[in-house]
């Protein structure tokens, strides 16, 4: 019996483990270095979004959230981390696009596509939505407009746990 039970801890401790983001080493638009396996929001849930300057789904998708997020954000007291996967000679597009749209989140660049591989994400636009312990709840590949609602929804719905 303590073999069986010592057996399920374990499955239980590794499906979490995986649930975690990867450490990869991005930059964000001032050019400061952060591991992606430290992204926290104070034990708040967080988003991270998957985005190129050149993906128009991306924009439109990054520009819906912006119009709610600071509502979002007094609600619940979630952010979003936007990962740009620009490769570096493009980077240099980013911050204008991101200062221009006048999106106020936390930007990361992700030149190599380092941190979508580890991921294992083919395409963006791509959501994750990360509870307060750091792990991955959910995942969305593609936007459709109004599908923002749905992660207000999750947030909201982690929080009240």
């Amino acid at each position: 019996m303590k073999r069986i039970l010592f057996a399920l801890l374990l499955l239980i401790s590794m499906g979490s483990a995986f649930a975690q983001l990867p450490s990869v080493q991005l930059k964000d638009l001032d050019g400061k270095v952060v591991d992606t396996a430290t992204l926290s929001n104070d034990g708040n849930p967080f988003v991270i979004s998957f985005f190129a300057t050149w993906c128009k789904p991306c924009l439109r998708e990054l520009t819906a959230i912006s119009d709610l997020y600071p509502d979002w954000q007094d609600e619940t007291g979630m952010k979003l981390i936007a990962i740009s996967i620009d490769e570096a000679q493009n980077a240099n597009r980013v911050k204008p696009l991101v200062e221009g749209k006048g999106y106020e989140y936390e930007v990361l660049l992700d030149t190599n596509q380092d941190f979508k591989r580890a991921l294992g994400i083919q395409d963006v636009p791509y959501l994750m939505i990360i509870d307060g312990d750091g792990n991955i709840v959910e995942t969305r590949n593609g936007y459709t407009e109004g599908s923002e609602s749905h992660i207000i929804e999750k947030i909201r719905e982690l929080k009240a746990k």
